[in-house]
């Protein structure tokens, strides 16, 4: 039973010190989206960053669609929306202003979402900003966008939901060019934290396993240990009850009456 219990206790020990490994993962997960919105921020100066008359559209804002306003989305080179983690991922936006006015693209934004619930985010993608994204009236225009979910998304289903922010009049409009399901896989490595944690609890247990196995076998052999063999013969018997006899009262009774007989 003592055995049992060491063995319990050894997996729920390793089961704690495990759970560090997962917040540093988390934790560097929040710091890499951090890390990629500001460099997407000073990239965005050769295409075009948003100045200081324009206004600033956060992530929770949201604004109407506008009427004769029709999108399109397209994975050029990924038909199967499968998303390998920590990776970059193109898709075009296909926009079509059938309006009576020009348009001014501002940006497009997206996020990653629980496929059940919506309200549960799991990542804020970096948003793509434009400068000179006019689309005339009866004009269509394309827009790329690329993103990279963070390398420590676990592997799963997931809904991505991307939304494309404009102008019309100086008024603000967005159009969600995309709300489905996506795959993200896991990033092609030789050994992946998870894995080296998996192997490692497992040969621990093995080797503990192991070492029951060994403490029970050892337990009962020495409840089994060999009796001594006693060998019983007549003549050796007697000389020894002779031997033992030697000098008693008995012995002297036996020899008194062997003379008589005599």
């Amino acid at each position: 039973m003592a055995s049992v219990k060491t063995f319990w206790i050894f997996s729920l020990v390793l089961l704690l010190l495990a759970s560090p490994f997962v917040q540093v993962a988390r934790c560097q997960s929040d710091s890499d989206s951090d890390e990629s919105v500001d460099t997407t921020t000073e990239e965005s100066n050769d295409i075009g960053i948003v100045g200081d008359d324009v206004q600033d559209f956060g992530d929770a804002t949201t604004f109407p669609a506008a009427p004769g306003v029709d999108t399109i989305c397209v994975f050029p080179k990924n038909s199967a929306r499968l998303i390998t983690a920590g990776e970059e991922t193109e898709l075009l936006v296909g926009l079509k202003n059938d309006g009576d006015s020009s348009m001014n693209v501002i940006a497009i934004r997206a996020s990653v979402h629980l496929p059940f619930d919506h309200r549960l985010l799991v990542q804020n993608l970096t948003a793509q900003v434009f400068n000179n994204g006019t689309v005339p009236a009866s004009a269509q225009a394309t827009f790329p966008y690329e993103f990279a979910v963070s390398k420590f998304l676990q592997p799963g289903t997931f809904d991505l939901v991307g939304t494309i922010l404009y102008e019309i009049d100086q008024h603000p409009y967005q159009n969600t060019f995309f709300n489905g399901t996506i795959e993200v896989a896991e990033a092609g490595g030789f050994l992946s934290m998870e894995s080296v944690f998996l192997v490692t609890l497992g040969i621990a247990l093995l080797v503990l396993l192991g070492l029951w196995i060994h403490g029970q076998i050892q337990h009962l052999s020495k409840k089994t240990k060999r009796a001594p063999k006693v060998e019983v013969g007549t003549r050796s018997t007697d000389a020894s009850m002779d031997e033992w006899l030697e000098g008693t009262a008995y012995a002297q009774s036996n020899a008194n009456k062997s003379k008589k007989k005599k």
